[in-house]
């Protein structure tokens, strides 16, 4: 049986990795913080794995005593911060000491999967409307992007250590919190828009994201990167007219000025020196927001890996709801 250790395991997207690699009969290592909730870890196969990135010396300690992994699916960082610096210690630092760690200890497994983001390389041309490649020159956005785009640079100057990037598109489905917010919303009876724009949006299931993972872990293929998305591209207001449909709502649309939008987040982010959180609302999310161009290129996915994605847009959001109904995340 082959080992698999999964960082950032309890969180929307690691819990799905988790039970993906039960189910092809991995022994599954969740890599976990103290702090860490295991709702989503229950099932008494897996050996739950406290990590502590911070300190270089207790995780060459940790990997010297953990058995060698035949696959690492390093999925822990952060998506909000309060600091900017936040994300690169988390997202950069954090990977470079576990990556320094493996080859230190000479446990380099027979592949490492880093999930990235699309946002490292940021949107497309406005213009042009072209998706964004591999070819491209990344021009990340914030701070998160910039943050995941050291730790892909730092992945590429080691030709030695085999390794995937993963960088999906906008991630939704059960357990997600953030997306989740819109779904609040249309619930009760409200749909927001920021600027005027017309937009062209791309999403991935994500289910059928930790397909795409496991495909290209199991593939023969090493050092590659992969943008991960359904295919698809959406207007900016389909997703609400998506969850309208299935919630079986009416709401009143509201659409804000991207200036007022930048007013409110200059308020918003004042509260993160109170709180010590990021607002959901700052100016990193009003840069992408105003941005028109999400597209990505999967082809190579599809060429190289045969992906084929089972949900569209329309059939994720259904499962979705069921499971937010099912929670009582909505009633």
């Amino acid at each position: 049986m082959k080992k698999i250790l999964i960082t950032g395991a309890s969180g929307f997207i690691g819990s799905f990795l988790v039970e993906e690699a039960l189910k092809r009969d991995y022994e599954v290592y969740a890599g976990i913080r103290k702090s860490s909730s295991t709702k989503y870890l229950s099932d008494s196969r897996i050996k739950l794995t406290e990590l502590d990135f911070s300190n270089p010396d207790l995780l060459n300690q940790k990997i010297s005593e953990l058995p060698q992994f035949d696959y690492i699916i390093h999925n822990a960082g952060l998506t909000r911060a309060p600091k900017k610096a936040d994300y690169f210690t988390s997202n950069y630092q954090y990977t470079k000491n576990i990556i320094d760690a493996l080859i230190s200890q000479k446990k380099v497994p027979e592949k490492f999967i880093y999930m990235s983001s699309l946002a490292a390389y940021g949107p497309g041309d406005p213009e042009l409307l072209n998706p964004v490649q591999v070819s491209d020159t990344p021009r990340p956005l914030t701070a998160y992007g910039r943050s995941k785009l050291e730790s892909e640079k730092y992945l590429n100057t080691l030709p030695n250590f085999p390794h995937i990037i993963i960088r999906p598109t906008a991630v939704y489905g059960p357990r997600e919190k953030d997306l989740f917010t819109v779904f609040k919303m249309i619930n009760n009876n409200i749909e927001l828009f920021v600027g005027f724009k017309k937009q062209h949006l791309t999403f991935i299931y994500v289910k059928d994201l930790v397909k795409a993972v496991f495909q290209s872990m199991e593939s023969g293929i090493i050092n590659r990167g992969y943008f991960v998305s359904d295919g698809n591209v959406y207007d900016g207001k389909i997703l609400g007219n998506i969850i309208k449909k299935q919630l079986g709502k009416r709401t009143l649309r509201i659409s804000f000025p991207i200036g007022l939008v930048r007013l409110i987040a200059i308020i918003s982010e004042s509260t993160k020196y109170i709180s010590g959180k990021q607002a959901l609302l700052n100016y990193d999310k009003i840069n992408e927001l105003e941005c028109t161009n999400w597209q990505c290129d999967i082809q190579p996915l599809i060429d190289e890996l045969n992906f084929k994605p089972e949900y569209n847009l329309n059939e994720g959001i259904q499962e979705t709801i069921t499971w937010y109904k099912q929670t009582k995340w909505l009633k």
